[in-house]
């Protein structure tokens, strides 16, 4: 017998319109079985989260492709179609009744590390937006301020003449010019900043292993000292 725990799937509503027909029908094993999993056509209980065993739908979608569940399904007007698996199993859960496990990171730091990752990410790329707005601004500003010629031109549309200013446009020009060199040179910073940040890891990981092999070598050209023998004493004791 298999310890696994049985599936479930989840009898939404559409699902039990669908199967309640079935019990005064089905087989006498399989309309008890459906007959205590739902609920009678005249019930007034609210709707739960209620389950129904998946090898009971599946029992019911293989008689219903004999050719005793075909008849059966045909006297009765009923579709043999509608209680195929894949639309049995259309709108519903998986073992709803279940819950998976809290997920815990192998490094305990591992999402406050990536938290601030991303975090100083986003800071980057605001003040990169706010950079090439306030330059732009900046740059608004400061030509209003200084002496640009006032000098008058016509547009002709199809609708009428409009009077445009020149110097307008030469300051909407110079303002564009200036906040698109900022945001070249700050996506550039940005890449060279993420290309960096990549290649700390690899050079840290390297370079511990390299530390960690030389502690571990032994050194060269040192000799072993060998215990000295009772003869070496001797020798040493007559002379």
């Amino acid at each position: 017998m298999s310890n696994e725990p049985e599936l479930n799937v989840s009898l939404e509503e559409h699902l039990e319109e669908a199967l309640i027909p079935l019990i005064n029908i089905l087989p006498g094993e399989l309309s008890s079985q459906l007959a205590a999993k739902t609920r009678s056509p005249d019930s007034t209980q609210a709707a739960q989260t209620r389950i129904i065993p998946y090898p009971l739908l599946q029992s019911i979608s293989k008689w219903s492709r004999t050719p005793e569940g075909l008849a059966t399904l045909k006297r009765h007007k009923m579709s043999p179609s509608d209680y195929s698996m894949i639309a049995l199993l259309a709108g519903t859960t998986t073992s709803p009744e279940r819950r998976f496990p809290v997920y815990v990171p192998a490094d305990p730091l591992e999402d406050q590390k990536r938290n601030t990752k991303d975090r100083k990410a986003i800071t980057a790329l605001v003040n990169a937006v706010l950079s090439v707005l306030g330059s732009a601004g900046a740059t608004w500003w400061a030509s209003a301020q200084t002496d640009w010629q006032q000098e008058t031109v016509r547009v002709f549309t199809s609708v009428e003449a409009q009077h445009v200013t020149e110097s307008g446009l030469q300051r909407l020009l110079v303002a564009f010019l200036v906040a698109a060199v900022v945001g070249v040179s700050e996506t550039i910073l940005y890449i060279i900043w993420e290309s960096r940040k990549a290649g700390k890891s690899p050079r840290k990981t390297r370079r511990l292993q390299a530390r960690h092999k030389k502690v571990d070598e032994e050194p060269v050209g040192q000799e072993e000292t060998k215990p000295e023998t009772p003869e070496n004493l001797r020798q040493r004791l007559t002379a």
